[in-house]
């Protein structure tokens, strides 16, 4: 190149050496490994531990102890005296097609349609020799009348077949039948046959066994157990139609009367 010197230097002007001044190399400090000390790992409890989740809990209502709960029985006792069961029937088979049709419907509309539909099935034989379709008509204002009308025309076959006609006096064998869960085997045993293996737990029971402190819970199973274990047996059938009674006619869910509650100094939910 023209002009050009070999002391590096080009056109009069210095040429930035490619390497860097070492003054200007930033120091690194050496890392110190602990070679003598094995890594920490986590202990087994922590890492077999599931992941934790918080959730919301539920509102802790009070309980009702032992002496409330017998007083509230005996108050509903002397205020509905005439409680019983609202489903119209005569015998065992009967209330058994009415509690099944029951289900997500009003007790009074299943009294509308089972005139008819035990005129035309009067026992398990006709009903388990019927056509879904005729079945499914006369019960179709009960809502949900196609699976209703499965349980109904398989229960009475299962009657037939596995017991003669008769409906089952047993917890078991009536569980076993179509369409038949523990409630609906609670109240055929307690109303049909006078037998009180349960208390029956419907949507009524719920709310106000919770209102009353008589439970905490909200699982109808959990809910049964614990009134079970505060009332004696031999209320527990007619214990169910006392509080259906009472959330029909004062406990009313959107417009309670607590005023005309009979209950109102010892519900710890009351608006007085």
């Amino acid at each position: 190149m023209k002009g050009g010197r070999a002391d590096g230097r080009t056109g009069g002007l210095p040429v930035r050496s490619e390497q860097p001044d070492p003054r200007q190399r930033r120091q690194r400090r050496p890392v110190s490994v602990a070679l003598d000390r094995p890594p920490v790992r986590p202990s087994a409890c922590r890492r077999n531990r599931p992941p934790v989740r918080l959730t919301a809990r539920p509102p802790v209502r009070p309980s009702a102890r032992p002496p409330a709960a017998a007083e509230i029985l005996s108050l509903l006792k002397q205020a509905y005296p005439d409680a019983r069961c609202a489903l119209e029937h005569k015998n065992a088979y009967e209330l058994l097609c009415a509690t099944i049709l029951s289900a997500q419907c009003t007790d009074a509309r299943v009294n509308m349609v089972t005139p008819t539909l035990f005129a035309r099935y009067p026992t398990p034989f006709e009903l388990a020799r019927a056509e879904p379709a005729d079945v499914e008509e006369i019960i179709r204002s009960t809502g949900f009348f196609r699976n209703k009308t499965r349980s109904l025309i398989g229960m009475a076959q299962a009657v037939v077949a596995d017991h003669g006609g008769e409906v089952p006096r047993t917890m078991e064998e009536l569980r076993k039948l179509p369409g038949v869960g523990r409630k609906t085997a609670n109240v055929v045993l307690s109303n049909a046959y006078a037998t009180n293996e349960g208390v029956t737990v419907d949507t009524h029971v719920t709310r106000l066994s919770g209102l009353l402190g008589l439970s905490r819970g909200t699982d109808p199973v959990k809910i049964e157990e614990e009134l079970m274990r505060l009332y004696p047996r031999e209320d527990w059938g007619l214990l169910s139609h006392l509080l259906i009674f009472h959330g029909r006619r004062v406990c009313i869910a959107r417009r309670p009367k607590c005023g005309e509650c009979v209950l109102a100094r010892l519900c710890p939910s009351s608006l007085i």
